[in-house]
């Protein structure tokens, strides 16, 4: 890959590790919110739901790689906790108070857009993007509350798409949205969050990402890594390159997410050559 400036480089990775924050996100501020108009609700059995936490083997974002002269970081083996990753998730938005798939619609509260990457240079205007909390199902056997920010012409399909999901007990480690602070910060190569709106170019161009307008959402980037000749990022992430080696959490062709998202008419980044872009789902392409 072509070498980036350090600020171009860090917005890049950005998009492929917009679970991996290096430190912990302030706590949300939802506003009001709507409920779609036709959002299915399916229910997980209760004797799934877990009784206690599990203990937390590894602490995301807390060991820096050593950077690569492409400007990412060392291509390093994915460490035995996170071979047959299945971490807790921590609750930045409550959780919900039943196990019925909840999901809502709303404009974006000004609150959430200051802790987002939005800003006026951005391809699509804030009151083009919509704000969606919706129930996700953790690796830790828990009902939580995720957020992401959508163009406002994707919400309502991903809202669908994401409650197919919820309904098959598909595991998610975390679902928040990407902050100002994770653009510069160091990486680390061990996110896994699945993130849809971040404003930043397609990867080494120019153009806007697909990201940038929110019309495209990454489904556990670590269980799902991109890769693009040597390059693996997350750079931890070695391990699960191994497709044959289906774990909880990966995506896989004919799998539930590539169903969800093909309903929509969306296409994935997994069935590309390169790069191979697993995490990735896209309503234009990009």
């Amino acid at each position: 890959m072509r070498r980036k400036t350090a600020a171009t480089v860090s917005a890049l990775m950005v998009f492929l590790l917009a679970g991996c924050a290096t430190s912990t996100p302030a706590a949300p501020q939802p506003g009001p919110l709507s409920a779609p108009s036709a959002a299915p609700s399916p229910t997980l059995p209760a004797t799934r739901t877990a009784t206690s936490a599990p203990a937390v083997t590894w602490q995301v974002g807390a060991h820096p790689l050593p950077r690569r002269p492409d400007g990412f970081g060392e291509i390093e083996p994915t460490p035995p906790e996170l071979v047959n990753r299945s971490l807790p998730t921590q609750d930045f938005l409550p959780p919900p108070t039943s196990t019925t798939y909840d999901a809502k619609i709303a404009a974006v509260p000004d609150a959430v857009l200051k802790r987002s990457t939005w800003q006026a240079a951005c391809p699509v205007s804030s009151a083009d993007l919509r704000y969606v909390t919706l129930s996700f199902w953790g690796f830790d056997h828990r009902a939580h509350t995720g957020e992401l920010l959508v163009n406002k012409d994707a919400a309502s399909a991903v809202v669908k798409a994401f409650s197919e999901l919820y309904a098959q007990q598909f595991p998610i480690e975390e679902m928040h949205i990407t902050s100002p602070a994770e653009l510069d910060a160091p990486p680390t190569g061990d996110g896994n969050d699945t993130s849809a709106f971040v404003c930043r170019p397609v990867r080494g161009q120019k153009n806007w990402s697909a990201h940038a307008y929110g019309l495209a959402v990454d489904v556990n980037p670590f269980c799902n890594p991109y890769t693009k000749g040597d390059l693996v990022l997350p750079e931890l992430a070695t391990a699960y390159v191994d497709r044959a080696n289906v774990r909880p959490g990966m995506v896989t062709a004919g799998g539930p997410v590539v169903r969800a998202f093909a309903g929509a008419g969306w296409q994935w980044g997994g069935a590309w050559t390169s790069p191979v872009d697993r995490m990735h789902f896209t309503a234009n392409g990009e």
